[in-house]
């Protein structure tokens, strides 16, 4: 398999000498679920989420291929595309980076083709739009290793000789063939041979060229295993299918609840150990109020849920990773067409229970402008990683854990589960609404590959999940460090005597009173109040918030943060904080990708507003009931 066919010279291929002193630029193109992503990690040692689904990829990426006695040559990473005639913004990313108008990138010298070895008969039909840029291109021929195993066959050098361009069969999550790509680059990189190419505007006359090519090079489709067909009839049937999709989420959420606690608690001890360390070794002075009440308090409080949100990204990344997913995806589509959207919402959606800002942006594979913008508009309803800390701590001080479901469901994950279900029901009830009014469009079918299962692999697993642990960190070391500088000094002046007031006279205390009576019907206080502005740079924010405040109360010093928000919120005014930060739009830089992927302020501020008042009703309904 390391054997690249038709790349030297001979009649079927000229090449370039390779020039060690000229940087070149080398992009890698080819259909989604191809492995493109992982060819691209293993060539320049980056770690890049990949996924068995399009629009994960929604920009190109750029890294350098080390390779020894050459200069370093930069690989592009384009979005997953089936033409270059762009439909989407995805698709219009890698038309642009091909032909040289990408701003920043110059046109490549070279291209590398990555084609999924298992559906070569479709995937080929690419084929003929890259080799007609007259690119030099090398075609990698990736999952060769599942082809072989499944009773697939293809003559690559019968291939190379149709297309005019060297093949390599390769396995890019094993590195097995991956060499070749090297000395592909190295070497020289070879200039297509001309070949009577398909007119490409003409689609049925290019999968009739790409049928005809694969019977030439001696393809034989892939049996799909037995076991694949066994659980998609089970994955994919109308009612079961549904049943194990409830089913598996269920499971998930409970463990998540359970299985993190003990972690949680030792975090929550080492952090409490920490902080009394500092404030036994530094002077009862200014610095060891900020270090301990304001710094430590409020970073001390949001990485405590550190643990939960790994296991969380665990279980999507092993459901991602094993195909499962895609399945999801299909169920999904036709609630997605009741409300008059297409089943590659769901993608984007699914993404924003992460974040909503890589959600939003990965709507660009979506080709109705219309349907684009009224999936960017809901994204944000659906739960996110973000808020998972202030549901878990107001879940776990006002709801006891009791059976609710036997022993798969506990109350506590019901309510978690439930909060979720709530941000979807608000989601698609706001897609519905706008689908059949100011963004009504016709339907378009939507047409997603299933990728086989496979096992997930500890190394792409784990990667992941060290990813998300270095961004989470990241944010609490950025934006929840800052706001939490910011609220210790607002919350130490005036002075008083020379010493920090009591808080509810500082000035953050006064400019959390000045808004307790408009949020006094929600059950909230001018402490929650001030959560409530701070959160707008970041959700979890809030509790990092309540920290710094609770830890600066001379009377609360020992006191947990959960056991003081007992004593000011009310079971009422806790459902309805819940409820309020599951419909409130309190993220800035969601805002501000919104802003920069519709072209204006004018969707960003509708969608903050009707987020906002959204919000405010549902959360004082929810207290009056309760109260």
């Amino acid at each position: 398999m390391s054997d690249c066919h038709g790349c030297g010279s001979g009649p079927q291929t000229a090449t370039r000498p390779a020039r060690a002193t000229v940087h070149r630029v080398v992009a890698i193109v080819g259909p989604p679920n191809s492995g493109k992503s992982t060819l691209f990690n293993r060539l320049t040692g980056l770690r890049q989420k990949t996924a068995n689904f399009p629009g994960v990829t929604v920009e190109h990426h750029v890294g350098k291929a080390h390779l020894p006695s050459h200069h370093d040559i930069d690989i592009v990473d384009l979005p997953g595309i089936y033409s270059l005639n762009p439909r989407s913004e995805d698709e219009q990313v890698s038309h642009d980076a091909l032909h040289g108008k990408m701003p920043g990138l110059r046109r490549p010298d070279g291209v590398i083709l990555v084609l999924d070895a298992t559906n070569l008969s479709r995937h080929l039909t690419l084929a003929a739009n890259i080799l007609s840029l007259r690119l030099p291109t090398l075609v990698v021929l990736n999952m060769a290793d599942d082809l072989h195993k499944r009773g697939g066959t293809v003559d690559a050098e019968a291939l190379a000789n149709e297309l005019g361009a060297p093949v390599v069969l390769v396995s890019a999550l094993t590195g097995e063939g991956v060499n070749a790509v090297g000395r592909f680059l190295t070497g020289g990189i070879a200039v297509p041979r001309p070949v009577e190419l398909p007119v490409l505007q003409d689609v049925p006359a290019c999968r009739q060229w790409a049928r005809q090519v694969s019977r030439e090079a001696g393809y034989t489709h892939p049996t799909p295993p037995l076991w694949t067909r066994r659980l998609d009839s089970v994955f994919l049937h109308p009612f079961w299918g549904p049943v194990v999709f409830v089913l598996v989420v269920g499971t998930v959420f409970q463990t998540v609840f359970t299985g993190a606690r003990p972690l949680m608690e030792g975090v929550e001890a080492l952090v409490g150990w920490v902080g009394g360390g500092l404030r036994l070794m530094l002077p009862d002075n200014w610095l060891r109020s900020l270090l301990v009440d304001g710094v430590w308090s409020g970073v001390g409080a949001v990485i405590v849920f550190l643990p939960q949100i790994l296991m969380l990204f665990l279980f999507i990344a092993l459901l991602e990773d094993s195909g499962y997913l895609a399945r999801a995806a299909v169920i999904a589509d036709k609630t997605m067409a009741r409300v008059g959207l297409q089943g590659k919402s769901f993608i984007p959606l699914l993404s924003a229970y992460a974040c909503a800002v890589p959600a939003i942006m990965a709507t660009r594979t979506i080709e109705s402008k219309r349907d684009r913008i009224a999936t960017i508009l809901i994204a944000p309803f659906m739960t996110c990683s973000a808020r998972l800390p202030v549901y878990t701590l107001i879940i776990a001080a006002f709801i006891p854990e009791k059976p609710f479901i036997g022993p798969l469901l506990g109350t506590r994950a019901a309510a978690m589960l439930s909060l979720y279900v709530l941000g979807f029901i608000a989601a698609v009830a706001t897609a519905k609404v706008l689908k059949s009014s100011v963004l009504k469009s016709e339907k378009t079918p939507f047409v997603l590959e299933m990728p086989p299962y496979r096992m997930p692999t500890l190394q792409s697993v784990g990667l992941r999940l060290m990813d998300r642990a270095a961004a989470f960190l990241k944010r609490a070391g950025t934006v929840i460090l800052g706001v939490s500088v910011v609220l210790w000094i607002l919350a130490s002046i005036p002075l008083v005597n020379g010493a920090a007031p009591p808080i509810e006279h500082s000035l953050a205390g006064t400019l959390g009173r000045a808004i307790e009576p408009v949020i006094k019907p929600l059950g909230f206080n001018w402490k929650i109040g001030i959560g409530l502005i701070t959160s707008l740079a970041a959700r979890e924010v809030i509790v990092g918030t309540l920290g710094t405040i609770y830890g600066m109360e001379p009377d609360k010093d020992a006191v947990g943060l959960q056991k003081a928000l007992q004593n000011d919120l009310t079971l009422g005014g806790a459902v309805a904080l819940l409820v309020f930060f599951a419909f409130a739009m309190q993220c800035m830089s969601t805002l501000a990708v919104v802003r920069r992927e519709t072209g204006g302020w004018k969707w960003p501020v509708l969608q903050f507003t009707y987020m906002g008042v959204l919000a405010y009703i549902c959360a004082f309904v929810a207290f009056r009931l309760l109260s």
